[in-house]
Parts: C-alpha cells; structure tokens; sequence
C-alpha cells in the first residue's frame, strides 16, 4: 500500500467545512470543496509519491498496467482503473441530473467530437453512502403523486403537464418535456407563479381541485418547490423536482443510481464510488447547458421502486451496499482496538479512506498508517488487505467475481 493523494473541486456548491474537517484542516476553508476525488480519471487523477515528487495514478497505472491491474482487470476494462471512489460535501443542491448507460455513452462520445455532452466514452452508474444526514431526489416517482403535487399550486398553465402525468408513466416523458421545453421569455413568471401561488389540497381525481387556501403547515412537495425556486427562479427544473423521489437518508443508508435515472443531491456530505467517468447531462437547477432531445432520449422514463441500499454485513465489522455492475464496489469496515485486524480478500487494486481513527493498512506489499481524511491505493499484486487499529475506512475496489 502507499499513500495515495486525492484532488479537491472546488465546485459552488460544495461545503467550506465538510472535506476540511475530515481531513483535519482549519475550517473554514477559503472556497467551497465539493469533492475530494481518489482514483485515476484524467479529471483530476489522484497521485502517489516517488522520489519526492507527485505522479499522477493514471500514468502509473498506463506504464505498469498488469502490475497495477492484474491481467483480469486489463482484458475486461482496459488500461484504467474502472472505478472512481469520491467524498462528496454538497451545501446547495447539485443540477438535476443523469447519466447514460454503457452503449450510450459508446456511440455519444463517437458522435460528440467537441466533447459538448460526452467527455468519455464510458457509463457512469453510481452509489453515495451517506455519511450525515443526506438530502436527494432520487428517480421517478408515481405520476399520480406528482400531477397532485403540481396541480395543488392551481396554476392553469401547468394543465397539460399535470394531465400528462395522470396518464401514469406512459405520460413521463411528455411532462418532463413539457417542463424543460418551457418558453425562456416565461419561465421567470412560471417560477414566480409557483413561489406566489397559495396551495390547494390535493386533487381528488375528479378534475376539480379541493381547498383554496394554503394549507398549514404546507406539504413537503410545496416547501421543496419553494426552497429551489429561491436560488433557481427561472428555472423549471424546480417543477421537475417534483416528479422525484425526495429522500432524506440516515449516516449509512445509500442511494443506487443506475444509468437513465433522473436525480439530484441537494444537501449533505457521503461517499461516492461510480464507474470512472464524467458524462452528465443535465436537467434543470444549473446555470450550465440543458441539452433537452439529449435527455430525454437517455432518460428511464419508469418508477424508480425503491432507490435507497441499505448496508448488507459480510464480516464481523464489514458490510456493502450490493450494486448489479461489475466496475466497483464499496465496503465500509469498522476496526475496534485491542482486536485482530479486519482481514479482506478483495480482488484487483484498491482505494482505502480513512473516515475516522488511526488504522494500518497492509496489503503484504507495504504498510501504510492512515488517519482521517487520509487514504491509500494498493495493486492487483498485492494480497488480501489486513486493516488494523481503531477506526474507520472505506475500501472500493473492482466488483469482478
């Protein structure tokens, strides 16, 4: 194992406290961090110390592929570590968001010489472990749910969508178009509309709705269109939100996010590992380039059941968050003193973070001795990862079997 040193971007929505205290700096810091990345995506690639000076992992791994890889890794991803592992510290919420799965990204990145919405040619499914208290919206939720929480701000020029959406999830695509299709020149008074509007009950599904007064205390789904509508008041972005899952995950609760789903962190710091890539196309909540047709022909158009993983125990102190893609996986591992260390046979290269504690990482390489905020990578060459002392660290590797 050695000492692996990760890239903080400084993107606007991030923490000024977060990543800093992690890492055990004053806080807070000068500018927002929003991600601490630990891999070897050209991005930002993490690098380990030779001779005094940094090396970026990604030439490494492309001068010694097999040592750093293992001949597994090397025929079925190539010369690049598939995995990117990520401390994530959102303060405002993130652009509504997805990504587009393996074939997509293939025949975009080949289509897209200027590199306007593939920058790689590669998927990018991802899973956030939520560290604190974690706020998202998550996927599609049931339409009917979201044509009533529309429809209760009474604003007649949201009829269509809201008609739409009471065709069930056959009627997603067409609301999500509608919204994000949205003349520029009325976007502002549609926003307006919404933040002014005084909310009614629900619409018990006759056509009419119930109540003309705003309800006390509001629904949730009125309080999240006026908090984004606050920072995005021109952006019909803040109607979309509502077609999503809007979850708020405890400290070990996750949230899967295959290719196609619709999503968008809006608050809280966690652990992100996804497949080494950084397609996004965007959706609303952003100031950055929406490329409508593009999203919507990548968009799952379907309810998204159940978006939340809960940590499955392995070992005695070491759980996962099982994912269906074989470009990684996350453990997390919980070492109490005055035990044997957590002994785990894990195949391919590995990333170690250290979230809390003191710990000694042995590969039966080298040892490395890790504190908060702190992480290490180990090769393919390596032998089963021995993590010692007292604390705690999250392990992403490959998730070839």
């Amino acid at each position: 194992m050695e000492l692996l040193q990760g890239q903080i971007r400084d993107y606007a929505w991030g923490s000024r406290t977060a990543i800093a205290e992690l890492q055990g700096r004053p806080v807070p810091s000068d500018g927002p961090e929003a991600e601490l990345w630990l891999g070897a995506h050209p991005g930002a690639p993490a690098t380990v110390d030779r001779e005094g000076s940094p090396v970026s992992l990604t030439d490494l791994l492309l001068a010694e592929p097999a040592h750093w890889l293992g001949e597994r890794l090397v025929g079925r991803f190539g010369t690049r570590l598939p995995f990117l592992l990520k401390v994530l510290a959102a303060d405002a919420p993130l652009s509504l968001q997805a990504h587009p799965d393996a074939d997509q990204a293939r025949a975009g990145h080949a289509a897209d010489p200027d590199r306007v919405n593939y920058v790689d040619p590669y998927h990018k499914p991802e899973l956030l472990v939520a560290l604190s208290e974690f706020e998202a919206l998550c996927g599609f939720r049931d339409p009917a749910e979201s044509a009533a929480a529309i429809a209760a701000f009474g604003v007649p020029a949201l009829d269509p969508v809201v008609a739409a959406l009471r065709t069930g999830p056959a009627g997603l695509r067409e609301a999500v178009r509608l919204l994000l299709s949205w003349p520029e020149a009325e976007r502002a008074g549609l926003v307006a509309s919404v933040l002014t509007a005084e909310v009614a009950s629900p619409d018990d599904g006759s056509g009419s709705r119930r109540g003309s007064r705003r309800a006390e205390p509001e629904s949730s789904d009125a309080v999240l269109a006026r908090a984004l509508a606050v920072d995005y008041p021109a952006d019909p972005g803040v109607l979309v939100a509502l077609l999503l899952h809007h979850l708020r995950l405890a400290p070990g609760e996750a949230i899967w996010m295959p290719a196609g789903n619709l999503h968008a962190y809006l608050r809280g710091t966690g652990v992100e590992i996804m497949a080494a890539s950084d397609n996004v196309l965007r959706g609303g909540l952003t100031p950055k380039r929406v490329d409508v047709d593009e999203l919507l022909r990548v968009l799952r158009f379907e309810v998204l059941d159940e978006p939340v993983v809960r940590p499955v125990p392995v070992a005695p102190g070491v759980v996962t968050w099982p994912v269906p893609v074989e470009d990684f996986a996350l453990h997390r591992v919980e070492v109490t003193a005055g035990e044997a260390g957590v002994r785990l046979a894990l195949p391919g290269p590995r990333v170690v973070l250290c979230r809390a504690g003191k710990l000694a990482v042995d590969d039966g390489v080298g040892t490395v001795a890790l504190g908060p905020g702190q992480a290490a990578v180990g090769t393919a060459a390596g032998g089963p990862l021995v993590i010692g002392g007292e604390g705690e660290a999250y392990v992403a590797t490959c998730g070839l079997r």
